[in-house]
């Protein structure tokens, strides 16, 4: 059975401490001394921007992340009992991979990777998807190309996201080609990477420049927002111009 304790009870304080300290012998005291605690559950009650029960796992990927010695803490948990696949109760069921994807902390999800952890996990905040969605959503693009090389499945659009060129054009040349909706979402998803080829071949099939997507953001937004200065002058070219036209 599992143990749920309420965020500010001392043991709760205490472990919490220990793991965004990255204070292993304190870590490791505190899980021999309390049989059980590295599967415990914690109800967040002290933050309303986070209530629901998580696990110590989700508390070592928490934002913003990168906490000290993360890699030896997220060991030393799963080795005392965590479960590395375990479920957020609350307002999504996201592992701690989904958290570690969406904090960019790439030594997390080696870390979980190596316990275990399931990368085809779903329950993301992004569409109930796996932890790259998340990645690739939130613009973490180093956890997203790591998960890949854990050998995540990539999505038309998240490939399209990360500049996956070879993989898009084998989407757009397959003998069901994407549909015109899934071009242009793919074309957002390329110019929120800040990848200029695949938006370029996206476009050439026929993207629509002026998609708006999430957030009420067109492609033009997102590219900005990611500071991608080739993407933006030759988005400020073509937004104008109908789709097609090269002259």
């Amino acid at each position: 059975m599992t143990t749920t304790l309420d965020s500010q009870d001392p043991i709760a304080v205490a472990v919490t401490a220990a793991i965004r300290h990255g204070d292993l012998p304190a870590l490791r005291h505190l899980l021999a001394e309390h049989p059980g605690l590295a599967s415990a559950a914690i109800a967040e009650t002290a933050r309303p921007d986070c209530s629901g029960i998580r696990t110590l796992l989700h508390i070592a990927t928490d934002w913003p992340g990168h906490f000290p010695n993360g890699a030896q803490v997220i060991a030393a948990l799963v080795e005392a009992g965590a479960d590395p696949d375990a479920r957020f109760s609350g307002a999504h069921t996201e592992t701690p991979l989904h958290w570690a994807a969406s904090t960019d902390d790439v030594a997390a999800v080696d870390a979980l990777v190596a316990a275990g952890a399931d990368v085809e996990a779903p329950g993301a905040v992004i569409g109930d998807g796996t932890p790259l969605a998340d990645a690739c959503a939130f613009g973490q693009w180093r956890a997203a190309f790591r998960l890949v090389e854990h050998g995540a499945h990539v999505t038309f659009e998240e490939a399209a996201s990360l500049g996956l060129i070879d993989r898009v054009r084998a989407w757009g040349t397959a003998g069901e080609p994407p549909t015109p909706e899934e071009v242009s979402s793919a074309f957002w998803c390329a110019c929120h990477g800040g990848r200029l080829a695949t938006a370029q071949y996206l476009y050439e099939l026929g993207a629509d420049p002026g998609r708006v997507g999430y957030g009420d953001k067109t492609p033009l937004d997102v590219a900005r927002e990611q500071e991608a200065t080739d993407v933006v002058e030759w988005l400020s070219g073509v937004a104008a111009k109908p789709v097609g036209d090269s002259t």
